[in-house]
């Protein structure tokens, strides 16, 4: 039985061409970007400046607002952080969300632990922030508004450019986490007031281990206090030697994304859409969760009736889907970003993320649909509650005993 891939959002894999023009900078142009005195560091430096560029250049930003990173985890904290702790003195107030990725969430938590008082918006129940909410929450003293882009579980896209506009009439600092949104749909940070966005380069096709942090320049001038010290590299917020074939793979990678990303997201969304046909045709008793008009390509999230989601993957043989996001998924409780819609526990342990990319091809959905179907029916002829449910019986209503 062949593998098939469909877990995306985790990560992706490296494009060849991506791959191709990194390996020069692993041993011909091995040199320092820091390197200022001899030909080794100026090709090196030329290369990460090449690759500031092609990043800049998917999110309309100038390639001087680009900051290196070691991926979305160190771009985040980097962001919350550093704002929390540069204008402390203007205000201690955050707003944030309960289902963003734990690398948002923990940060804000942490800052909660030092002081600073943080508001956790609701989502409605696809996963997109209210306005009405975030208007309400703002404050004299709020300094920062962190809301992601796009969800890595739903794919729900949030109203960014309206969260922006809001923020920018309120002289609040507006960062958003696009780790899943960058190169898989437009994004112009002056358009939608976006003063903070992290990246990584491995949900891109690029390698892992990398990513960057755009820091807006001017109108106004954010700065951070760098949260990783010694040597002042990028413009002094965030030290240490760069990883040069890692930055020029995210660059690479960045620029297919932006060349290929108009006729890549419209086949990729047609086969997302080929495998809920699929899927709903074959089987009753399965919804999608997240939102059906503001959503990436290629993330389909759907719940099972009266199957467990852990059971179903190990049944539909070797394809590697999610219950959760990748950095919770070792984890058996129910995913929290669907709880925080206000699934219950049996929708949520039922869900299954199918994330789809740029190699995914329509025979491998064709098979998923098959195996999916297969696994759910089989599983379902084994469930005294599939079984009730289907004489009718109101499973919210049985009074259950305890021995």
């Amino acid at each position: 039985m062949r593998s098939i891939y469909l877990d995306n959002n985790a990560t992706t894999p490296v494009d060849p061409r991506v791959l191709d023009a990194m390996l020069p900078y692993f041993r011909e142009h091995f040199g320092n970007a820091a390197s200022r005195n001899h030909r080794y560091g100026w090709v090196a430096e030329e290369a990460v400046e090449k690759a500031r560029e092609q990043v800049a250049g998917v999110i309309g930003a100038s390639s001087k607002e680009i900051i290196w990173t070691s991926g979305s985890t160190e771009g985040n904290n980097t962001a919350i952080l550093g704002v929390a702790r540069m204008y402390a003195d203007k205000g201690r107030h955050i707003i944030t969300c309960r289902i963003e990725h734990k690398a948002v969430i923990d940060p804000c938590k942490f800052l909660e632990s030092e002081g600073f008082e943080v508001t956790w918006l609701e989502p409605d129940r696809s996963g997109r922030v209210r306005m009405e909410d975030l208007r309400q929450a703002m404050r004299d003293d709020t300094i920062l508004v962190s809301l992601m882009f796009a969800n890595n579980e739903l794919g729900t896209i949030n109203p960014i450019a309206e969260i922006g506009a809001l923020c920018k009439e309120r002289g609040v600092i507006f960062h958003t986490d696009a780790t899943q949104a960058f190169g898989k749909v437009p994004i112009d940070v002056e358009a939608m007031g976006i003063d903070l966005l992290t990246l990584s380069a491995h949900k891109m096709y690029g390698p892992k281990g990398v990513g960057a942090l755009y820091v807006r320049r001017k109108k106004p001038r954010v700065r951070l206090q760098p949260i990783i010290h010694g040597g002042g590299h990028e413009r002094g917020m965030r030290s240490g030697t760069l990883n040069v074939p890692g930055i020029v793979g995210c660059g690479a990678a960045a620029e297919l994304c932006r060349k290929e990303m108009p006729t890549e997201s419209v086949r990729i969304a047609r086969l997302r859409d080929r495998l809920w046909a699929g899927l709903s045709e074959h089987l009753t008793d399965v919804s999608i969760n997240g939102n059906l008009e503001h959503r990436l390509p290629n993330t389909l999230n759907v719940s099972f009736l009266y199957v467990e989601g852990e059971s179903m993957m190990m049944g539909m043989g070797d394809i590697a889907v999610s219950s959760g996001s990748a950095c919770t998924s070792a984890s058996l409780e129910p995913s929290y970003v669907l709880k925080g819609l206000g699934l219950g526990d049996d929708l949520a342990h039922s869900s299954i993320r199918f994330s789809l990319g740029r190699f995914t091809t329509q025979e491998d959905i064709d098979e998923t649909i098959k195996r999916v179907v297969s696994a759910v029916n089989h599983l379902r002829e084994m469930s005294p509650l599939y079984e009730m449910a289907q004489q009718g019986i109101d499973l919210s209503k049985v009074q259950w005993q305890r021995h």
